[in-house]
């Protein structure tokens, strides 16, 4: 089985969705850093939070290694610490959106996707059936994706 680590953002955005179901659909596990857990913590009064201490195939772990945060800079702590937590457990694969922390996560030559990645991923695999009205309800949701951009998406997964 693959070793997977979610930034924050991708596991808001897929909430937001109400399709957190697809990271366990395509990847069977994820993990998930404390500092990770702690900012979706932040949003308990959002309709759409869930308690990912109470989902039983994410685990939540702290890195071992406080000292390794140094080496990723100008990061938030979800960031910072899900790039070390990928480093620390050899993952296959980190899911990140942000654009400084995945500049970072490649000098640790990690293999990278995003929140649009892992769509695009369930739409190849037929875990989702239209990539569309899920791109469009992120955009309604607050995600900001350029126009062009989503035609790109479409075009790409021939829809």
């Amino acid at each position: 089985m693959l070793k997977v680590v979610s930034n924050t953002t991708p596991i808001l955005s897929l909430l937001k969705l109400n399709r957190l179901d697809i990271l366990k659909n395509l990847y069977g596990h994820i993990y998930v850093p404390y500092a990770v857990y702690q900012e979706i913590e932040f949003g308990k009064n959002k309709s759409y939070y869930q308690d990912l201490f109470k989902i039983d195939w994410i685990t939540i772990l702290k890195i071992s290694d406080v000292r390794k945060l140094k080496h990723v800079i100008s990061l938030d702590a979800g960031e910072a610490e899900a790039i070390v937590l990928a480093t620390e457990i050899d993952a296959d694969l980190l899911i990140i959106d942000e654009k400084k922390g995945r500049f970072q996560a490649t000098k640790f030559n990690l293999k990278i996707t995003g929140t649009i990645g892992v769509l695009i991923k369930a739409k190849q695999k037929s875990v989702i059936g239209e990539l569309k009205p899920l791109l469009f309800d992120l955009r309604s949701k607050g995600i900001w994706l350029d126009e062009r951009f989503i035609n790109q998406i479409l075009k790409e997964v021939k829809e």
